[in-house]
């Protein structure tokens, strides 16, 4: 049995802020990041439980992958576990098909930074942090550019979340509307 602190995270308020080391400059790792670093823009924040696990390149590479259209939707992303910048590097420079996150045939980097909430800190203010195991559960949190909460999802360690629903998501959000169920882009809103 995990135990949780009561949060106070609540989608339509601000969302708490951060302050974490990230791979933003891979040589020094000292690089911090904090949620002011994207006022004016939006946010999609996620945690995963362990680097160098089965699930979780799954899902930073597909992030990566699709970095271009989340940068056309005027939209970054930032990665956070509560493993260390040193691990993050170490993942970062282990190719794909050895369980990495790294270069495959030189395709394939890392479009993003990676943050490292090995205080835990930033998973206990979100309400992801299984404080049995000190890993994050797979939270994914978009917050617009007033630093407003607009979504959020948490899901079971075991289950990858979908980059293409995300995505739909934050256009929704974007769109201004009421969108019902199965909306996508170009569709009216109610």
């Amino acid at each position: 049995m995990t135990t949780q602190q009561t949060v106070q995270l609540q989608v339509g308020k601000p969302a708490p802020d951060f302050n974490m080391l990230t791979t933003k400059n891979l040589e020094t790792l000292e690089e911090r990041v904090s949620l002011a670093d994207y006022k004016g823009k939006w946010l999609i924040l996620f945690f995963w439980p362990f680097d160098f696990t089965f699930v979780c390149p799954t899902e930073v590479t597909s992030f990566s992958d699709n970095m271009e259209e989340f940068e056309d939707l005027d939209c970054e992303v930032l990665g956070v576990s509560t493993d260390s910048v040193h691990t993050h590097r170490a993942w970062i420079k282990t190719p794909r098909d050895e369980n990495g996150i790294g270069e495959v045939n030189g395709i394939g980097e890392v479009n993003f930074p990676l943050a490292s909430d090995f205080k835990k800190e930033t998973a206990q203010a979100y309400g992801v942090l299984d404080e049995e195991t000190g890993a994050a559960h797979r939270g994914l949190f978009i917050i617009d550019p007033d630093g407003i909460l607009r979504y959020q999802v948490v899901t079971d360690m075991n289950v990858g979340r979908s980059v293409t629903e995300t995505t739909r998501i934050l256009q929704a959000l974007q769109a201004g509307g009421l969108c019902p169920a199965n909306w996508k882009p170009g569709q009216k809103t109610l």
